[in-house]
């Protein structure tokens, strides 16, 4: 496809830009080992995370009306905490905690291919994070965006497709001159039905050993990359 009709590049950011699971299991032993709890934080991360598609599954399917992510996962850092028996945690530490996904670190390829990128394109978010998450993330870890889209501008989680088009109009762009980038197949998928085109970027260790998909692109992608630098390279930038 011809690159010159692509303005906008936009980003699935949870496991794409940034490494949740790591950040996540080093955040929860910093905040949890000084009350002495000694756990396997990798687990923590990951049963934390294990309920974010079900919280939002409420919203999308009526359950619930549209809430921040950041009051979704208060609710479930709450669950977890009770799963893993974890008592005595302060509205302080519980705040702190929550906000862990607000720190989170990108992956070592993302700021540079990013700063690339951004030379030629405008750049942005296309996450399931409010706003205030987005923000604070992009200062902690010197994220370059130009624009913060997504489902609290939406009021809708993705893989909606009011969540994708939304993002296209206040970008005032046609679906086609717009690049969705992620490293999950489904949400590619869900935007190229919008009419976005698609941009694979491999993160076959986001879920660790537990991984069991997004290891490859699975469908025919208008690009598919190893890396953030990669998908610099393939774009001319």
């Amino acid at each position: 496809m011809d690159v010159n009709n692509i303005k906008a590049l936009v980003f699935d950011v949870f496991g794409t830009v940034v490494d949740w699971r790591t950040s996540i299991a080093s955040e929860a032993k910093q905040c949890l080992s000084k009350k002495g709890y000694e756990l396997d934080w990798v687990l923590f991360a990951d049963s934390w995370r294990a309920k974010y598609q079900p919280a939002m599954e409420r919203v999308r399917t009526g359950g619930r009306g549209f809430v921040r992510l950041d009051i979704l996962h208060m609710e479930n850092l709450i669950e977890v905490l009770k799963d893993f028996d974890i008592k005595s945690v302060t509205e302080t530490e519980l705040n702190y905690l929550n906000r862990a996904w607000h720190r989170l670190l990108p992956w070592s390829d993302s700021v540079p291919g990013l700063l690339r990128l951004k030379k030629k394109f405008i750049i942005g978010t296309m996450s399931n994070g409010n706003v205030a998450l987005m923000v604070n993330m992009a200062k902690n870890g010197g994220l370059p965006w130009d624009v913060i889209l997504g489902a609290e501008p939406a009021q809708a989680y993705k893989p909606e497709p009011k969540t994708y088009l939304t993002g296209v109009d206040w970008l005032n762009l046609k679906p086609s001159e717009v690049l969705m980038c992620a490293a999950h197949n489904a949400d590619l998928v869900a935007a190229g039905a919008q009419g976005l085109k698609t941009a694979f970027i491999a993160r076959p260790t986001e879920y660790g050993p537990n991984q069991k998909h997004d290891f490859e692109a699975e469908h025919d992608f208008d690009y598919i990359s190893e890396n953030m630098l990669d998908l610099a390279d393939k774009l001319g930038c």
